[in-house]
């Protein structure tokens, strides 16, 4: 397996989805099969899988990978935030577990026409579905510099994104942005690394804002409240969800997912008696998060910032 293929917290995501053989699951984001092979290994021999991918090229790697399962396997090119209608249209309702892996892939990061790299030859696109929606250059000339300032301190939690978006609005109007390396060289130029400071050595300076762009154009904030729901409904009683995040945005939203559906009550503040209705469907299996060990951030560098929440849903 290669390095594109290394699936992050694999023993931890078995362990705690707690599969076995006939299970059904959902891999909501199969990418390179990596997390779908190991869980279709651990459902033999009569499990089965539905894959979802916004990204074709992940389809088409995940059908290679994942061949020798024959129609154990069933794959589709969807965003994760309709889990529930395509689980429902390929016949897998209720699912015994469903997987997010949120994120970039290290695949799709080494493919030098899709602009994730700093260093790629070709314009910063970044879109996983390249059939819809806006590329990053698009959403870089459809933007205001207070928007994209915007875009850079929310989603990239950049702290100097207004010196950065400046100097991006400044080097597109010169025609100095055409390539993804181009991008990076304008950020890195408008806010180099500190010597000394928390990141100095260990991240690019354009990380921050590339991993922006690429949530701004993928919705991917946006749409993961949804994706969330959405695996609930389509789980039994007693069935688990997994999610991988590499951003504080995303595991907030996934841990506050799971402290409000572990409520019976969801008013704020709580009243003295409740009128919502709502009642508790999850309890949380994990306590706090679960975060990848020395041994397998060395193996692979995607797993440094890795963060595991796992919920049971009750009957």
């Amino acid at each position: 397996m290669g390095e594109g293929h290394l699936p992050v917290l694999v023993d931890e995501v078995l362990t705690s989805l707690a599969v076995g053989a006939g299970s059904s699951v959902a891999d909501c984001t199969v990418g390179g099969g990596g997390h779908a092979e190991r869980l279709l290994e651990a459902t033999s021999p009569d499990g089965r899988l539905l894959g979802l991918d916004a990204d074709r090229a992940a389809i088409s790697e995940a059908k290679r990978i994942l061949a020798r399962f024959g129609e154990r396997v069933t794959l589709r090119h969807a965003n994760f935030e309709a889990i529930f209608d395509v689980a429902t249209d390929a016949g897998a309702i209720p699912l015994d577990a469903v997987l997010f892996d949120l994120g970039l892939s290290s695949y799709q990061l080494a493919d030098p026409d899709r602009g994730f790299s700093f260093a790629a030859d070709a314009p910063p696109d970044m879109r996983f579905d390249e059939t819809r929606g806006l590329s990053a250059l698009e959403l870089i000339d459809r933007s205001t510099e207070r928007e994209l300032a915007g875009i850079l301190a929310t989603f990239g939690e950049e702290r100097r994104a207004g010196r950065i978006a400046k100097a991006i609005m400044a080097a597109r109007a010169e025609d100095r942005i055409v390539t993804a390396a181009d991008l990076a060289a304008v950020v890195a130029a408008a806010a180099p690394s500190r010597p000394g400071g928390a990141d100095a050595g260990r991240i690019h300076p354009a990380t921050r804002t590339f991993q922006a762009l690429r949530i701004a154009v993928n919705r991917e904030v946006e749409v993961l409240s949804a994706a969330l729901a959405g695996a609930l409904a389509a789980l039994r009683p007693g069935g688990r969800i997994a999610v991988i995040s590499y951003h504080s945005l995303e595991d907030r939203i996934v841990k506050r997912f799971v402290a409000r559906e572990s409520r019976d009550c969801i008013e704020e503040p709580l009243p003295p008696m409740c009128t919502c209705g709502h009642r508790a469907q999850v309890r949380a299996i994990t306590k706090g998060v679960i975060t990848s060990g020395p041994d397998e951030v060395r193996r692979n560098r995607r797993a440094r910032s890795a963060k595991l929440r796992v919920a049971e849903k009750l009957a």
